[in-house]
């Protein structure tokens, strides 16, 4: 059996595409026949223009080739963006030209990973499995100006159609996909394999943090900050309420950094920390020492269907948690996290009066760090994609 991977981020890159992966690729490894072989395509390390990270181009293991390709420079916008994906598929199509496959697995959030994969797969008459991390059309409507979305809409649905029409299975990442995929194709088959926690954040002591009175407390923030995240549209308010009470870290970067940075020095905010991605050892040092672990993401339609990976690691930290989310995540939330509250988007008013429920101590959550332990929930998925190969 040979298995072929386009994923465009993976290890030691930063994301939750390539946190994801990486423990597929584990899972695969473990699950598949002796004499099987992955094949990953993927690039060198480039989620943010301010991190980097060392890794091979090449890597050839007994069981496992990883191919990276090396992009040009470029920011978090949509047509760096695009110029380094068009460089990313021109390799792959170079790379995987003239093999053959028994399968063609495709991660996304973007939409085009899927989309090449589903060429490759078609061009080959393979199977192919798909992994889709967001609604891509769903999220441009709300994101890009309506006359930009007038031009492309119809576009991207046509390559949605034939990409998830190509496919022999899908997994969404959140069941708040699910109505969305089903109604549009119901004749697909689907999984619903979520994020985890990685084995970085399993077994983690679970810290308190002092509590003098009086202590000005720490709020962090990590991860992308882009549009989706909308930071600029809550922290430079939430800053200005609680100066004097709160100071909020911001450790990350993307496309609404600068916008960030604006609305703090416009609100003349004096307790806003903005830095650069680090690694996860460091990272994880952040979270112990944190009070209070923030997550939030912009007031569109489109996000009240997705289920951040970030609230995975954050819930395993025991920290309180206060999260500016709304629809399938909340009511995840809800259910399933402990000392975490949880209030409308871009609503500071809000913001506060849910700061108020929180319990300023550490929460194990032994319970859900069980459930959702990334290696778990990576065995069964693996298992699922080695199945496509048995299906008619």
């Amino acid at each position: 059996m040979k298995l072929l991977i386009l994923s465009f981020y993976y290890q030691p890159d930063l994301s939750a595409g390539s946190f994801r992966t990486t423990a597929l690729v584990k899972a695969l490894l473990e699950k598949m026949p002796a004499d099987a072989h992955i094949e990953l395509i993927t690039t060198l390390p480039n989620r943010y223009s301010t991190f980097s990270s060392e890794a091979p181009e090449f890597e050839e293991h007994p069981r496992l080739t990883i191919h990276r390709i090396a992009l040009p420079a470029h920011k978090s916008g949509m047509v760096d963006q695009a110029k380094a994906f068009l460089v990313y598929a021109k390799h792959v199509r170079s790379i995987s030209r003239g093999k053959h496959y028994d399968l063609v697995y495709a991660t996304s959030s973007r939409l085009m990973t899927a989309t090449l994969g589903a060429f490759i797969a078609r061009s080959k008459k393979t199977a192919l499995y798909l992994d889709i991390r967001d609604i891509f059309v769903d999220t441009i409507t709300d994101v890009l100006p309506g006359k930009m979305v007038r031009f492309i809409k119809p576009f991207l649905s046509l390559l949605e159609h034939f990409t998830i029409k190509s496919a022999r299975k899908v997994n969404l990442v959140s069941a708040g996909f699910l109505p969305y995929f089903k109604s549009r194709y119901p004749d697909q088959t689907y999984s619903l394999f979520t994020n985890g926690i990685d084995d970085e954040f399993l077994s983690l002591p679970i810290i308190q943090t002092a509590c003098e009175q009086d202590r000005i407390l720490d709020v962090v923030y990590a991860g992308n900050i882009g549009e989706g995240q909308g930071l600029h549209n809550i922290i430079p308010q939430l800053a200005k309420h609680f100066e004097g009470t709160l100071r909020f870290k911001v450790i990350g970067d993307g496309g609404r950094h600068a916008a960030l940075k604006e609305a703090i020095n416009a609100a003349n905010c004096n307790n806003v920390d903005l830095l650069s991605p680090v690694k996860r050892d460091k990272l994880i040092n952040v979270y112990q020492s944190a009070d209070i672990l923030f997550l939030h993401l912009n007031d569109y339609d489109a996000f009240r269907k997705v289920l951040p990976s970030k609230l995975f690691e954050y819930a395993a930290m025991g920290k309180p948690i206060w999260a500016g989310i709304g629809g399938y995540a909340a009511d995840f939330v809800s259910e399933h996290v402990e000392n975490a509250s949880v209030f409308a988007p871009c609503d500071a008013d809000a913001a506060v009066e849910s700061f108020k429920r929180l319990e300023m101590s550490a929460t194990p959550r032994a319970a859900f760090v069980d459930r959702f332990a990334r290696a778990n929930i990576m065995r069964e998925m693996a298992a699922d994609v080695i199945s496509v190969t048995e299906m008619s």
